[in-house]
């Protein structure tokens, strides 16, 4: 695995995500475990085996969120404000084919998460709009077709 970058907030948020699973959530499949156990017979205790997957999955993501951590680099914003975008910039964009403004923050994949207008710097929009600055158009070829943006604010 190469090296994953993350913005401060977002380092912390997988950290608290992996406290939360090594403790109460890791303490409640275990008891889970133990109750379905204390049924019988094993081979036909649905409760057990969904107790069993559960558990795969959560050491799954302990796994991987430890090789994450491991594995990030924090990166801060520059000292020198030079107005361009990159990962912890927040992009005030005004969609020219929708005729509708919209705030982006640039973060690290691991981050990601559209719904909540967060954009991964590999992503189509998120790879156009690092290094870009603020009066500056930009089109991206996005999946669902052209979009074209103005920058209207880098912070």
């Amino acid at each position: 695995m190469q090296e994953v970058l993350l913005t401060h907030s977002g380092y912390k948020k997988l950290e608290e995500e992996l406290n939360d699973l090594r403790g109460p959530l890791r303490k409640n499949i275990a008891d889970t475990i133990r109750e379905a156990k204390a049924h019988g017979d094993l081979k036909e205790n649905a409760a057990y085996h969904d107790a069993k997957l559960n558990q795969k999955r959560l050491e799954s993501r302990i796994a991987d969120l430890e090789k994450v951590l491991q594995k990030a680099r924090i990166v801060e914003r520059p000292e020198n404000n030079t107005g361009e975008a990159h990962l912890g910039s927040k992009i005030e964009l005004f969609d020219e084919v929708y005729n509708e403004k919209l705030t982006v923050s640039l973060v690290g994949s691991y981050e990601a998460d559209p719904a909540n207008n967060m954009v991964s710097i590999t992503s189509p929009l998120g790879s156009a709009l690092l290094g870009i600055s603020e009066g500056l158009e930009c089109t991206v070829e996005a999946p669902g077709g052209t979009q074209k943006y103005k920058i209207l604010k880098v912070e």
